[in-house]
């Protein structure tokens, strides 16, 4: 689908002012200026997070208490179980609370629910399992705050429910002894959900988090930091449990970047120290045997695109195939040889993920052209051939194809069960909010403005569909149908060295609300024909030239380029790109990631207004 281009203007005076004033180079001037950020002082904070600039856990809504409860129940040495999330901010937020409770002395173990049997957050069943098996008190992590049905369960089973979440709160919290969760709003000792009828309409008195943007390990960081200070009776902690909270920083930045959270704040302190040390020096034996998987070129240098497309994938695997138990051993075990039998395994049904996605990927296409026409607002498709841990990642994969939000639901075989439903957005629509409007017609839904977990009946599908569509028709301009290339700035291949290279790399980690810089080049020429690559021949790759330099470019799945390309001869072409360093064999050159082509003049690029 053809993308939008847009160059994001910048003011050439303010850029040389603020690279006098910031001491940076003139590239990392434009890009930050064009970004907005023109404020010498920010721009210096943002190029230098520190971990000290972190803010103190006993300001997270809830944390304080919710930490007074842990240890207390370490201290009267009541049994402790933390029930986690299947994902990888679930697993690392897991490990986080679990290790920090063992450390201290508390009688603790870990429960993941199985995906494909039990499904997100709290179930009745396993909590009365739990309770029997001798559970006083169960402690959440990234899940919990839409569990109101649960927690009175829990209540009922005589169980000390603590929770700690990120996802967004419905309009009642659930009754639970303490709740950590950064997006609640305090008035005179009392939290509330912002979604709460009971709020006042006069606003003044709230006290809100500066940054409610946290993933579900950061909260569980933030309350393992809190109970750590309460143990050692101060604000600093013993020197063990701040070495285990160095090591915490790295899985709380692994939850960050799996979780797609803005890389900016908070966040950006966390990933920045969770890559340069805290996963280099204080990483659980398993991350160093999972890198092991990645092969030696990804292992070199960890970065966030690195936990998001090749270390997440695989943790994510085993939760997507049922086995989420898994992963959060392979980050607790101090048992080298479990480490790297778990690390294998995973690989291994990483491998199987991928095959699965494959084949669901393209049975979904062809609903879309079977069931949609091309200006229809929102996709909605159901199978009950469809694996329910995979529906996720193809959801997203046809919502960035198409550029519309995505439903996908895996129905029961036997059709005895509700099917379970995961959805993706596009850029500037509320999945969320969407499916609050046709909640009537779900058994159950869940999660934030670009990716939601859903249950729904199958007779419902079709009302379900007709309400969801509405919604969509309502919340999507046309302007948002097609995908928005949002470009950082415009240079001819002659200033593409690797000194400049360097340079936009100073930006990392890159991620969400801080994405690696987009450039673009007009009016080059291919330089011999271009080709696929890659053992399925999936992948493009072409040499381009402009003014005597020649560099190559490369873009991943996109290998119907190839074609489409030769059909303009040699070009001219204006490409937009990430530019990289491509070190194979002891050589380092400038390589593009080519993101889109098209011929020169076909679409001239629109200047952002």
């Amino acid at each position: 689908m053809p993308k939008r281009w847009k160059i994001r203007p910048f003011d050439s005076e303010r850029v040389r002012c603020l690279e006098s004033a910031a001491s940076i180079p003139a590239i990392l001037a434009q890009i930050f200026v064009s970004r907005g950020m023109t404020e010498p002082a920010a721009v210096l904070g943002f190029m230098n997070p520190k971990l000290s600039s972190l803010r103190d856990p006993q300001k997270l809504p809830g944390c304080g208490s919710t930490a007074r409860k842990i240890l207390d129940a370490i201290r009267e040495k009541r049994r402790i179980v933390v029930y986690g999330d299947y994902d990888v901010d679930g697993m690392t937020g897991t490990a986080i609370l679990r290790q920090a409770i063992k450390l201290l002395g508390g009688d603790v173990g870990y429960y993941v629910p199985n995906r494909l049997d039990e499904g997100y957050g709290l179930n009745e069943d396993a909590l009365k399992n739990l309770a029997e098996d001798g559970a006083k008190v169960v402690l959440t992590v990234d899940c919990g705050i839409s569990s109101c049905a649960e927690a009175l369960a829990a209540k009922n089973l005589g169980l000390e429910l603590l929770i700690t979440d990120h996802h967004t709160p419905g309009a009642t919290l659930p009754e639970a002894a303490a709740i950590a969760h950064p997006q609640l709003l305090e008035l005179d000792g009392r939290y509330y959900s912002p979604h709460s009828p009971e709020l006042p309409a006069d606003s003044q008195g709230l006290v809100r988090y500066p940054f409610p943007e946290l993933s579900g390990a950061t909260v569980a960081l933030k309350v393992a930091w809190a109970l750590g200070q309460l143990a050692s009776g101060e604000q600093k902690v013993s020197p063990k449990y701040r070495d285990f909270l160095l090591q915490a920083v790295g899985l709380a930045a692994m939850g960050t970047v799996a979780d797609v959270m803005p890389l900016i704040d908070e966040n950006r302190v966390l990933v920045r120290y969770g890559l340069e040390t805290s996963l280099i020096r204080h990483a659980p034996i398993g991350i160093g045997e999972l890198c092991k998987t990645l092969g030696s070129k990804a292992a070199q240098k960890l970065s966030s695109e690195t936990i998001g497309f090749q270390m997440a994938p695989r943790l994510n695997a085993a939760g997507r195939l049922g086995q989420a138990q898994l992963g959060v051993e392979l980050l607790i075990t101090d048992d080298e040889n479990r480490a790297r039998e778990i690390a294998e395994y995973i690989n291994g049904l990483n491998e199987s993920r991928q095959k699965l996605e494959r084949g669901i990927f393209k049975e979904a296409t062809r609903q879309i052209e079977e069931l949609y026409e091309s200006d229809d607002p929102a996709y909605v498709l159901a199978s009950a051939d469809w694996h329910s841990g995979v529906i996720g990642i193809v959801a997203g994969r046809l919502a960035e194809q198409y550029h519309r939000p995505v439903i996908m639901i895996s129905q029961d075989k036997m059709g005895l069960k509700p099917g379970t439903g995961s959805g993706r957005a596009i850029p500037g629509f509320n999945l969320y909010d969407a499916l609050d409007s046709c909640g009537e017609h779900l058994v159950r839904f869940g999660g934030h403005a670009s990716a939601v977990g859903l249950g729904v009946a199958d007779a419902a599908i079709p009302a379900f569909r007709a309400a969801f569509c509405e919604a969509a028709a309502a919340g999507i301009s046309e302007d948002m149908k097609s995908a928005e290339l949002l470009i950082d700035a415009e240079f001819p291949f002659g200033a593409l060295t690797a000194k400049t290279v360097g340079q936009i790399e100073e930006m990392a980690p890159f991620g969400s609300a801080n994405p690696r810089p987009i450039l673009c080049t007009t009016g080059v020429s291919l330089s011999g024909e271009p080709k696929t690559m890659g053992a399925d021949n999936r992948h493009f790759n072409a040499g381009f030239r402009q003014d005597g330099i020649t560099l190559r470019a490369v873009a991943f799945g996109t290998a119907a380029w190839v074609e489409q390309m030769r059909a303009y001869g040699n070009g001219p072409f204006d490409l937009a790109y990430h530019v990289v360093i491509n070190s194979y064999k002891g050589r380092h050159n400038v390589e593009l990631q080519l993101l889109d082509w098209r011929p020169s003049g076909d679409s001239p690029s629109k200047v952002m207004k």
